[in-house]
C-alpha cells in the first residue's frame, strides 16, 4: 500500500496547465473559472495530491476539475466524465482501494487531541467543591 500523509499536500497548487476558456457576453466562463480555480487549490492540499505529484497527473486533475465544475451546473455528461475520473484519481474510498493508497494515521494529531481531553477545561459545576464551615482559614 502507499502512504499518504494525513495532512495532505503542503505548498501551493501547481500552475493550472489547461488552456482558458474563451470570453462570453453573460461573464459565465468568468464565473466557471473562478469556481476552477477554487476547486484546484482545494484538491492539490489533499493527501491524494501527494501521488499525483508524483505520477505527473496535473492535466487529468485539472481536466475532472473542468468536467466537475460543469456537472455542478448540472451538465450530465461533464458529471458522468468527472465520476470516471474521480475513480481514476482515488477520491472516493474504494477508487484508493483499487489504486492501493491509505491515508495514514496523524499520529501528532492523535496525540495532540488525546491530551486535549485529558486536559480539557472544567465546567463551572465540576470546579465547585463542598467547603467545611467549621474550618474557615481565619485567624
Amino acid at each position: 500500500m502507499t502512504q499518504l500523509p494525513a495532512e495532505g499536500r503542503k505548498g501551493a497548487a501547481p500552475s493550472w496547465p489547461l488552456p482558458g476558456l474563451p470570453p462570453d457576453d453573460e461573464g459565465l466562463f468568468a464565473i466557471l473559472e473562478a469556481r476552477e480555480a477554487d476547486l484546484w487549490d482545494e484538491l492539490w492540499a489533499t493527501p491524494q495530491a501527494v501521488a499525483w505529484e508524483r505520477l505527473r497527473w496535473l492535466r487529468t486533475v485539472a481536466r475532472y476539475v473542468r468536467f466537475e465544475v460543469r456537472a455542478e451546473t448540472g451538465d450530465l455528461k461533464a458529471g458522468a466524465e468527472a465520476r470516471l475520473l474521480e475513480d481514476r484519481l482515488g477520491l472516493s474510498p474504494q477508487a484508493m482501494l483499487r489504486l492501493r493508497w491509505e491515508v495514514s494515521a496523524d499520529e501528532v494529531a492523535e496525540q495532540r487531541e488525546e491530551r486535549t481531553t485529558r486536559t480539557a477545561k472544567k465546567t463551572a459545576r465540576q470546579r465547585l467543591r463542598v467547603v467545611d464551615p467549621g474550618s474557615s482559614a481565619s485567624g
